[in-house]
């Protein structure tokens, strides 16, 4: 999905906006996670969206395109090893998908890397195997791709991936690989937005892909069902500051396509500001329902709290953490 059309998915009439500020039902408050549950089912939503959104080819250097429009953004190699995806998307964005590699080159696809395991970056999985690619990542993407996986957040159940579409390839701290002249490292963050969180570096090309432990301009998901945590997050994102220079090219799993450093630092920022206004409240007795109230995330809302991810959802999954 663009951040076009993120925002158009907030407005529909599944009204996303009730995660943006405590809901009232009666009897008492409906906890962001209720809300979030009473939006009609999130996923269901984005597979809906990601069935008929175009794909949109951001072209960058040294052979790598960025496809956006499928779950999170996609990066792809091309050369004469053959196309090297990062990212999958989600399987209902096939025919779209298929057609924007098409017009990447006629190289085969001969790898696909998953940067963890949720389903808007590893569902594409269960198509693009069937052209043969060798598989990567982490240890834990495979473990959680193999198993019926539950996100409590979501209130959602993903069945397992056939087993052909499972990482047959996995590591569990680093892992290199030279395609298409192109050196590519894989860095395991750690627990960070989950516990199977990868970077994949293009040392040469100065790009890194850094999967969902960066969304650009909007509030993240941190999927503590599966091992991540906001310490996590911020951890993962100093990871990424260390990683990157003025210069370098960042692919971030959600929000702008292309971005930088400065967005990076911004990002890191914010989550460390909000911690620190939710953690403060927290250790004053606060409940949850009064936190959300008292607006920890206001100095940010109007930047990074217009996606679905809003600032009640946001400030409850801080509170999870600290």
């Amino acid at each position: 999905m663009t951040r076009h059309r993120n925002q158009m998915l907030s407005r529909r009439g599944f009204c996303l906006c009730c995660l943006s500020a405590p809901a009232m039902v009666a009897g008492g408050w409906l906890t962001p996670r209720q809300a979030f549950a009473a939006a009609q089912g999130i996923v269901q939503l984005i597979k809906a969206d990601a069935a008929t959104a175009p794909i949109v080819v951001h072209r960058l250097r040294g052979n790598v395109a960025v496809l956006e429009g499928s779950g999170g953004n996609v990066a792809v190699l091309s050369g004469r090893d053959g196309k090297v995806m990062i990212d999958a998307g989600i399987a209902v964005s096939q025919p779209h998908m298929a057609a924007a590699l098409a017009m990447l080159g006629p190289e085969p696809l001969t790898h696909l890397i998953n940067t963890h395991w949720h389903f808007d970056h590893a569902n594409g999985n269960q198509w693009l195997y069937l052209l043969g690619p060798r598989i990567v990542g982490h240890e834990n993407t495979r473990k959680h791709l193999a198993t019926l996986q539950r996100v409590e957040d979501w209130d959602y159940d993903f069945a397992p991936l056939p087993h052909d579409a499972l990482p047959g390839t996995v590591f569990a701290d680093s892992y290199g690989m030279k395609l298409n002249n192109t050196p590519i490292e894989l860095q395991y963050y750690g627990p960070a937005h989950t516990d199977s969180d990868i970077s994949v570096h293009l040392a040469e090309l100065d790009i890194v892909h850094t999967g969902d432990t960066f969304w650009d301009g909007i509030y993240p998901f941190i999927d503590y069902s599966t091992g991540g945590s906001i310490d996590g997050q911020i951890r993962a994102a100093d990871a990424n500051l260390k990683l990157c220079t003025k210069d370098t090219i960042i692919i971030p799993g959600h929000g702008g396509p292309v971005s930088n450093r400065t967005e990076l630092k911004n990002f890191r920022d914010m989550l460390v500001a909000i911690r620190e206004n939710v953690a403060t409240l927290k250790r004053q007795g606060r409940t949850l329902g009064e936190i959300v109230a008292a607006r920890p995330t206001a100095p940010f809302d109007a930047k990074w709290g217009q996606f679905v991810i809003g600032p009640a959802l946001f400030t409850k999954l801080v509170y999870e953490g600290v």
